[in-house]
């Protein structure tokens, strides 16, 4: 156990629970591409391919309620940040005409919400 009581680090549960995310979005249809691509701009959980569509997704975990609903975590900066990591995927992929969208999979308890076209891309 770690010092901050938990007994995997945070990064083994946030895995854990980005494959369940993963897992749920398969059986809604969507091919998963990749888990966890980085970049020298920052992270994006999930890279994954919904009929003709390219989906950039955050997944956000919570036990309960005390920290706020876990879509609420997506915020202006975050959102920012999958943005350019977006943009540099499509770019260093030759998918710069792809249709594209930003997706949020809250994960609560075991209750599993997706957010399709949670927001807009953010340049900048």
């Amino acid at each position: 156990m770690s010092r901050c009581g938990y007994s995997k680090n945070r990064r083994e549960i946030g895995t854990q629970y980005e494959r369940k995310a993963g897992e749920h979005l398969k059986e809604k249809g969507y091919e998963i591409l990749e888990y966890n691509y980085r970049c020298k701009v920052g992270e994006i959980d999930m890279i994954a391919r919904d009929g003709g569509c390219l989906v950039f997704c955050e997944v956000k975990y919570r036990s309960g309620s005390e920290s706020g609903h876990p879509a609420e975590a997506v915020d202006y900066k975050k959102q920012r940040v999958i943005s350019k990591c977006a943009l540099y995927y499509l770019t260093t992929h030759g998918l710069t005409d792809a249709e594209c969208r930003f997706d949020v999979v809250s994960i609560e308890g075991e209750q599993i919400t997706v957010y399709q076209n949670a927001f807009d891309y953010i340049g900048g």
